[in-house]
């Protein structure tokens, strides 16, 4: 019958611990003192970055950056691939300058078996020069032949003729003036990150989008009219 007094004792002796340990921490002669600032060389810290403050959109119409932020947003993609948007910008870009000779002809007339052209495009940004973030636009006209018939038939007017000229294969009127860099533009048709419409193949840029053209608006001019380069 010795289990009971060795419970007590070894009760009595965890107790008198905790007990100690209680009175110990309670010493009300040494007060709380706050640590002092440090004095030592401050560390370098990067400084807290700016968050961007590009507007989504202007107006009805998104900006570049807003277009490529809804894009690639699982939230909002919707909002700008479920149906034709408008993104408005300036021209930076165009590829109809430097058209390789060979496919600068009129319609009905093939181009060369080893002729290499791309399609016609020209790219808008939120800035002019800016040369990196940018969204391509496609679908104004399907070859270098058509910009040279519309070229033609748009080259003595002052404004934008009662019928444009008009790509037959793809039914899209060339718009007038046509798209020269330097030019401000409200660009409405269907975003996406692929353009399908080529025979070519598909023209696909997941990171910027593609815009398939529906219409043009010039809200200012460009600096000179889109023409071929003159060649040697």
């Amino acid at each position: 019958m010795r289990t009971r007094p060795l419970l007590l004792s070894f009760s009595l002796l965890t107790f008198g611990s905790f007990g100690a340990l209680t009175v110990g921490c309670g010493n009300a002669d040494e007060p709380y003192k706050a640590t002092p600032a440090w004095s030592g060389k401050k560390a370098n810290m990067p400084p807290v970055p700016q968050l961007p403050t590009n507007p989504i959109k202007s107006g009805d119409a998104f900006t570049i950056f807003g277009a490529r932020h809804h894009l690639q947003s699982r939230i909002h993609d919707k909002e700008v691939t479920s149906k034709e948007i408008s993104i408005v910008g300036y021209i930076v870009k165009e590829n109809v300058t430097d058209a390789p000779e060979c496919a600068i002809h009129k319609t009905g007339k093939a181009d060369p078996e080893n002729c290499k052209s791309e399609i016609p495009s020209f790219w808008i940004a939120d800035a002019k020069g800016e040369n990196k973030v940018m969204i391509r636009v496609l679908g104004w006209a399907k070859n270098y032949a058509t910009i040279f018939e519309a070229m033609d038939k748009y080259k003595n007017a002052k404004e934008a003729p009662k019928e444009l000229y008009k790509d037959e294969v793809w039914s899209i009127d060339v718009p007038y003036p046509l798209p020269a860099v330097g030019a401000k533009v409200k660009v409405t048709g269907k975003y996406g990150t692929t353009f399908s419409k080529s025979s070519t193949g598909i023209v696909s840029d997941p990171m910027n989008g593609v815009l398939t053209y529906a219409k043009i608006e010039y809200l200012e001019p460009g600096a000179a009219p889109l023409a071929f380069a003159k060649k040697k």
